[in-house]
Formats: C-alpha cells, structure tokens, sequence
C-alpha cells in the first residue's frame, strides 16, 4: 500500500503551522513526519500522519488548500553514510529526489526517511533492486 503525504499551502504569519497541528490534535490525528518550508511558494507544509483520509477532509474543510501525492517511506542504516546507501541507489536510477525528511520513529537500526520523488515506480525497482528496505501503511501503526 502507498503512503499518502499531505502538502498544505500556508501564510507565512505566525501562528499558521499552530492551527493545523491544533486542528490535528482535535481531531486526534497524529503526525509521523513532516516539513515545513517558507522559503517555497506558495509556503508549504508536508506531512504524513496516520489518517490521511481524515486529515485531508478536516483540513479542506477548514479552508486549508491540500494536496495529496504517493512518496516512499524508505529504511536507511541508521550510521555515518547510511542516507547515502538511499541517495547513491536512486541517483544512479537516475531518479530526482524532490522532497527528504525524517519520520519521527526508528525502526530497529534504521532511520525511516520520506522521499519525495519525480518518478515514483523507477524509484520503487531501483530501490528494491539494491535492496533497500522500504515501508507501506505499516508505518501508519508506528
């Protein structure tokens, strides 16, 4: 199964990231991962929580403009070098890495990264292909 990753569009003002995570929190919608960035336009902040589908409609319906898209959950060594095991597989795929950031758990000895990527089925194969673990709705339950 895919992972969903949520990207909202947000006001660089104060107090923006607090009345998602607020409208989140009420609905007891927890966040697995996430970044932020002001630096894009629109401003965007990307997350994965556990029920996507729920976040999604909660924050539409509060007037927050949402975009889903599928990413990888992918287990790199958790050790000098090991986020470049991932880079070098998907760089020699010749596959571009969009967006990169932690989920919040570890598993076992492996940090679990979200990637973001321009081809995400040549990603898959290649990942799979130096065998590099990756992770589906499992990680919705971590």
């Amino acid at each position: 199964m895919s992972i969903m990753q949520l990207s909202i569009a947000i006001d660089d003002t104060p107090g923006r990231l607090n009345k998602i995570c607020e409208i989140l929190e009420k609905e007891q919608i927890n966040i697995k991962g996430f970044m932020a960035c002001s630096e894009l336009d629109p401003h965007r902040f990307k997350v994965i929580v556990d029920t996507p589908e729920q976040a999604y409609n909660v924050l539409m319906a509060n007037g927050f403009a949402v975009h889903t898209k599928e990413v990888i959950a992918v287990g790199a060594p958790d050790h000098p070098g090991g986020l470049n095991v991932v880079l070098r597989a998907l760089k020699e795929g010749r596959v571009n890495v969009e967006t990169l950031y932690p989920f919040i758990t570890l598993k076992g000895d492996d940090a679990i990264l979200i990637v973001e990527v321009d081809n995400i089925q040549k990603a898959r194969e290649v990942l799979r292909s130096q065998w590099i673990k990756t992770y589906g709705a499992e990680i919705y339950q971590m």
